[in-house]
C-alpha cells in the first residue's frame, strides 16, 4: 500500500521493532516503530472508535473490561468477523498469577466491542499489513495498554488496589517515555511488572 510507504518515509520498512500503546480514556492507539537499534518513532495514532468498561484492569471473563498491562500481538486473523484482527496475549503471566480469566482480546476493525480495541476498517487494514510485515522481518509486537495519559488524576481517584497496579503501569510507561525504547518486561512472583533495557 503506497500510504504505508509514505508513513515510513525516511525509516526502514518493514520495521525491525514495533510497539503499540493504547490509552483507554483518550481512546487512542499509537503505532511506534524503528530499526533494530536506537529510539522508536511514533508513526501514527489511530482513534479507538468504540469502547466498553471503565478504567481498571480486566479480571474475569465477561466483565466487559479492556485489559491493562503489557502484552504482545500473539496471532493474526484474516477471516475475523470484524474485518481483520490482531490477538492480544491476554491473559499474560501476571494475569495467570492473579487468576484473571477470559480471553479473545483483539485489536480489530468494525467499531464495535466488548473488551477489545477496535479501530476503523481502513486503519485496521493498514495496521494489519504493517504488523504482518514486521513479524515476517523478525520483530516482536508488544502492546502496552494503559488506563489513560493523566496519571496524576487517575492515581488521585484510584482505589488502594488500583493505585498500586497503576503505579506499576506508570513505571513501564515512564521507562519508555524516557528512552523511546520498549523495555524487556518480567513479572515477579507477586505479579508485579519489572522493566529493563533490551
Amino acid at each position: 500500500m503506497p500510504q504505508i510507504r509514505k508513513l515510513f518515509a525516511g525509516m526502514e520498512y518493514p520495521p525491525r521493532r514495533v510497539l503499540l500503546r493504547a490509552f483507554k480514556q483518550e481512546r487512542e492507539l499509537e503505532l511506534w516503530a524503528g530499526a533494530s537499534s536506537g529510539a522508536l518513532k511514533v508513526v501514527r495514532t489511530y482513534p479507538i472508535c468504540a469502547s466498553s468498561g471503565t478504567p481498571g484492569e480486566k479480571t474475569r471473563a465477561g466483565d466487559g473490561q479492556v485489559p491493562e498491562g503489557f502484552y504482545e500481538i500473539s496471532g493474526f486473523n484474516p477471516a475475523s468477523n470484524f474485518l481483520l484482527s490482531l490477538r492480544v496475549s491476554y491473559p499474560n503471566a501476571r494475569d495467570r498469577i492473579l487468576h484473571h480469566t477470559g480471553g479473545d482480546i483483539f485489536v480489530h476493525g468494525d467499531c464495535v466491542t466488548i473488551g477489545c480495541i477496535p479501530i476503523e476498517d481502513g486503519p485496521i487494514q493498514e495496521l494489519y499489513i504493517i504488523a504482518s510485515d514486521a513479524r515476517a522481518a523478525g520483530a516482536r509486537l508488544p502492546v502496552h495498554i494503559f488506563p489513560g495519559r493523566d496519571w496524576a488524576r487517575l492515581l488521585e481517584r484510584a482505589t488502594r488496589g488500583q493505585r498500586a497496579f497503576w503505579e506499576n503501569l506508570r513505571e513501564g510507561h515512564d521507562f519508555f517515555e524516557q528512552r523511546r525504547q520498549a523495555p524487556t518486561i518480567s513479572i515477579d512472583s507477586r505479579g508485579r511488572y519489572r522493566f529493563a533495557i533490551e
